[in-house]
């Protein structure tokens, strides 16, 4: 099995057992973002682009069909703000650690936020049909995955697991949401000027 499919199933169906293997790699935050995030951040951009564009509603603008330019513009902007997401949520992750008891580890801390996201990029192919982007929903295993790593990663103490994990959690989806928001604006803006 390739190494990226073996990292895939490890981290979702055992992670207790792959966060101590991923604590031990040596890397660089450049293999983490194009070995990693660069590929399964593609999931959600290309699914969400197939649907807006050639198979349903596009949910950001209220038109049948997304013109192919602003459908291809919506998934690069997509692609280019999970890269942000992940590096804004690492940096939180990072700065928040000496608050738990944790150790500060930028690397760490990026491989937690990378590796964490595995589930929401995975379910992001139901982004191809627009009327089951309820199970978008599924993607809330990510919080398990967090929780699983942040002592591993991060050297918490296990009282502190919990807690630095809450609070990884909520500024993650403040993250995600400012930039969403952002995405929205500049999407909005950017069908504006055709």
């Amino acid at each position: 099995m390739p190494p990226l499919l073996a990292r895939i199933k490890n981290i979702m169906l055992e992670p207790r057992a792959e966060w101590p293997l991923i604590a031990t790699e040596q890397g660089s935050a450049l293999r983490v973002l194009l070995g990693y995030v660069a590929i399964l951040a593609a999931i959600p951009a290309m699914a969400g682009f197939i649907g807006s564009t050639f198979i349903g509603t596009s949910v950001s603008i209220g038109t049948f069909h997304d013109p192919i330019w602003l459908g291809v513009f919506k998934a690069v902007l997509s692609y280019l703000f999970s890269f942000a997401i992940v590096c804004l949520t690492a940096l939180a992750i990072d700065l928040m650690a000496p608050f738990f008891g944790a150790q500060r580890h930028f690397i760490n801390a990026l491989k937690l936020a990378a590796y964490s996201f595995t589930p929401v990029w995975l379910i992001g192919i139901v982004l191809m049909f627009p009327n089951s982007r309820f199970f978008t929903l599924l993607g809330i295993y990510a919080l398990r995955l967090l929780w699983t790593g942040v002592h591993p990663l991060m050297g918490a103490p296990r009282h502190q697991v919990l807690r630095y994990s809450i609070a990884i959690a909520i500024v993650a989806f403040v993250i995600v949401f400012a930039m969403a928001l952002i995405q929205a604006v500049i999407v909005y803006y950017g069908s504006a000027l055709r």
